[in-house]
């Protein structure tokens, strides 16, 4: 194997891509001015092959590789050496298959140093057993003479030169992955010692302490199924106790039935009695209005409306004696309103008396005033005459006077009993109206009390004339309170037994505008009806919580439920497109039988009726 061309891309003084071909399989020797970077493509040669000590080609980190360390724009450094493999027996190891092996090392400017091998990457480790394998150790050169390395040869110890023979020889390689492979054995020793102190203090205790708990945990965890089991039988034990307690008060509903019914039908006897009677009182009404006329059709009459009051009281008694209680207080208010009417009547009498007292006084007055004026006038035409009156003192001027002031007295008080006359003649004629009008008020209230009293002694005769029997009527309402607690009891014990069985009714909202409701079947325990009763409690414990799971027709209306339908709690939905019939074996039966020792074995589906009427609509 040996180099055909290299290639330089950045790398110190060659900035651009430069390639070097041609190398010859013996001998190949680089010329050129100074400065001209002859030393730089051997430097890149062992750049390629790995060199670790940087001072070998002239520089102090990688970062100096680069073109002007950077600074010029590049900032990567590429090499690329291309190997003759054609003599296969020189070939490395994994690669006798390639004529030509491409090795390529690139470092980047505060980045990654990387190797491709024919364009792949690779690790360091793996390029450097590649080199190894073909005796290319550019760390330890027996192949490599650099300016000082005759004198560093000779002047080198035994074990020096038996290492640059071992390198010569391929060993070398062998030894350093020998060294390297009992260090790696060392560290994972140590490291085996390690796990093995960590399991014997930490794990192998925790592990103990967990297998314990797990014990525990199991024992738990069949603790809890018992219990669960018992729990169920508990449950399927009151249930069977419930359906008794139903039976037998559905019995007693039953006998308070027919206790109603026979309550019923004597309460119809007895209208039928009544309605009997109240036939033969019009047929004997009939017969003596054709015998008596229109006297017996009044009575008739009255006797109709005395029957009529009568079924009225039979039916409801304690309104007819709120009615009577309410009729006697009315005859109080009567009685009370006559003794005010007759107070007014007296007042109003006593009050035109005085009327009539004060208008004849009025009328004395006005005689004497008139007496008195007349008198006046004739004193007046004695004056006017000559004549002195009684008083002969007083001259005729002053008698004049004094008359003629008599007489304008005289004149308005005989106007102002004129005006009294009329207003008291006024008066007088209302006082009489209204006495006349509370005369008949009087009258009528006096006519009211006399028929209500009638009214009221015919219905206290005709309660008097019923068979009533207070005593029964007690029993009866303490037989009817009695039943009505019975049946209150029934409703509760229904109302328990529906909140029990809330699961069983299924609620949801219309995913969509227009879904057909028939795609959802409802609940499982709707869909079955059991065939024996006696089976229920068994069927109920083997089904447990699947009885409430939701059967629909295909899984797109179950999700259209789960995602749209609101539903109030959790549930389970069966698809019936996704539903496979699974037979239980013979021989699972069979076992089944011989550990519970019965002979009568059946499946859940030989003991109910599945509602297909249900799923197919």
């Amino acid at each position: 194997m040996h180099i055909k061309e290299v290639t330089l891309e950045g790398f110190k003084s060659y900035a651009g891509r430069t390639v070097v071909p041609g190398f010859d399989p013996l001998f190949n020797a680089i010329t050129g001015l100074n400065g001209s970077g002859k030393s730089n493509i051997l430097d890149s040669i062992c750049f390629v092959l790995g060199i670790t000590d940087l001072r070998q080609v002239r520089a102090a980190s990688l970062q100096e590789l680069v073109y002007k360390q950077g600074q010029a724009g590049v900032t990567k450094a590429t090499v690329s050496i291309v190997f003759d493999n054609s003599d296969r027996s020189r070939s490395p190891l994994g690669y006798e298959d390639s004529p030509e092996i491409t090795v390529t090392r690139q470092i980047v400017v505060g980045g990654r140093n990387k190797y491709l091998i024919n364009g792949h990457l690779a690790q360091p480790s793996r390029v450097q057993t590649l080199f190894h394998s073909v005796q290319l150790n550019v760390n330890n050169p027996h192949f490599l003479i650099m300016q000082g390395r005759i004198t560093k040869v000779l002047n080198m110890k035994p074990p020096e030169i038996l290492s640059m023979l071992e390198e010569a020889a391929g060993t070398r390689m062998y030894e350093m992955k020998k060294e390297s492979a009992l260090k790696t054995l060392e560290k994972k020793q140590n490291k085996v010692d390690e796990i093995n102190k960590l399991l014997d203090v930490e794990i192998l205790p925790a592990l103990e302490k967990l297998r314990k708990e797990r014990c525990q945990y199991m024992k738990w965890a069949n603790g809890n199924a018992e219990l669960d089991r018992l729990k169920r039988f508990c449950i399927a034990y009151d249930f069977v106790q419930a359906e008794r307690v139903r039976d037998g008060a559905l019995n007693d509903v039953k006998q308070i039935k027919t206790k109603i019914v026979e309550l019923d039908e004597t309460t119809e006897n007895i209208k039928a009695a009544i309605q009997e009677m109240d036939n033969n009182i019009s047929t004997l009404a009939a017969e003596k209005e054709a015998k008596v006329g229109g006297e017996m059709k009044v009575l008739s009459d009255k006797v109709d409306k005395l029957s009529h009051v009568l079924i009225k009281e039979t039916s409801v008694m304690n309104n007819q004696e709120e009615t009577l209680k309410s009729e006697e207080k009315g005859a109080e208010k009567i009685l009370t309103n006559i003794e005010d009417i007759k107070r007014s009547i007296l007042e109003r009498d006593a009050a035109v008396k005085n009327v009539e007292n004060e208008a004849s006084d009025m009328k004395r007055r006005a005689e004497d005033l008139t007496k008195e004026l007349d008198e006046k006038e004739k004193e007046y035409q004695g004056v006017l005459a000559g004549k002195s009156s009684a008083n002969e003192k007083k001259c005729l001027e002053d008698q004049l006077r004094d008359a003629k002031a008599a007489v304008g007295d005289a004149e308005s008080g005989l106007k102002q009993l004129a005006t009294k006359i009329k207003h008291s003649e006024k008066e007088l004629k209302e006082k009489k109206t209204l006495l006349v009008s509370k005369r008949d008020e009087a009258i009528a209230a006096e006519n009211e009390l006399k028929t209500r009293t009638k009214d009221l002694e015919g219905i206290k005769a005709s309660m008097g004339s019923i068979n009533y029997d207070e005593g029964q009527m007690e029993a009866l309402q303490k037989d009817r309170s009695a039943e009505l607690e019975i049946i209150q009891k029934l409703k509760d014990r229904v109302r328990n037994l529906s909140g029990e069985l809330a699961n069983v009714h299924f609620s949801y909202r219309d995913p969509e505008r227009n879904f057909d409701r028939s795609k959802v079947k409802g609940v499982v325990a709707r869909l079955i009806r059991i065939k024996d009763s006696s089976t229920a409690t068994a069927l109920e414990v083997a089904a447990g919580g699947r009885l409430f799971n939701v059967v629909v027709d295909t899984e797109e209306t179950g999700k259209q439920l789960l995602k749209n339908g609101d539903l109030r709690s959790r549930v389970t939905i069966i698809p019936l497109n996704k539903i496979q019939t699974y037979m239980i074996p013979d021989r699972v039966q069979q076992t089944a039988r011989r550990l519970v020792k019965l002979s009568s074995l059946y499946t859940f589906v030989i003991l109910v009726d599945v509602a297909f009427w249900l799923l197919l609509t």
